[in-house]
């Protein structure tokens, strides 16, 4: 399974990709999504679940049915939009609570052991060269925390652009 994750209006999505293919799971911005709370409950109550019951508690067992997921999301000073970083943050169930150094880093045990491939597509108006950067470096950092091998990463000033790159959902 593909999984898209964006922040675009129905509309904009509807007029860039009136052709989406049925075997993609969407994740757009409702309306309903809470912000984690930083409970861990996740964790420690409802392992691999989100306590949160606004529909969006089934993040990590969504990731990990995902073969590749594809984000697209305006640049906000070299990250992601507010809500694909809510729901980033709300796929924290995705791993385990348990710690591993890998590459002299501390990071979290797999839950899961799908491997995932990554796209990542930034548009907004005039993204500067430090704003590319800084989302460079994060998006390589969710590749180690997510354990993914392969992504890609582009950045367009329309969306009109971003459409002619993303052609692998």
């Amino acid at each position: 399974m593909n999984i898209l994750i964006h922040d675009l209006s129905y509309e904009q999505f509807q007029s860039l990709f009136p052709d989406i293919y049925n075997d993609v799971y969407i994740i757009s911005d409702t309306g309903t999504i809470q912000h984690c709370i930083g409970c861990f409950g996740c964790w420690i109550k409802t392992p691999g679940k989100c306590v949160l019951k606004d529909g969006y508690g089934n993040m990590g067992a969504l990731l990990s049915k995902s073969e590749k997921l594809t984000i697209i999301s305006q640049c906000f000073y070299g990250s992601y939009s507010p809500f694909v970083k809510n729901v980033l943050d709300r796929s924290i169930p995705w791993l385990l609570p348990f710690f591993k150094i890998k590459n002299n880093e501390t990071h979290h045990k797999r839950r899961y052991q799908n491997k995932m491939q990554l796209a990542v597509h930034f548009y907004g108006n005039n993204i500067t060269t430090a704003e590319k950067e800084t989302a460079k470096k994060l998006v390589k950092a969710n590749c180690a925390n997510f354990y993914v091998k392969n992504y890609e990463i582009s950045f367009s000033n329309s969306l009109k652009k971003l459409c002619g790159k993303v052609t692998t959902i």
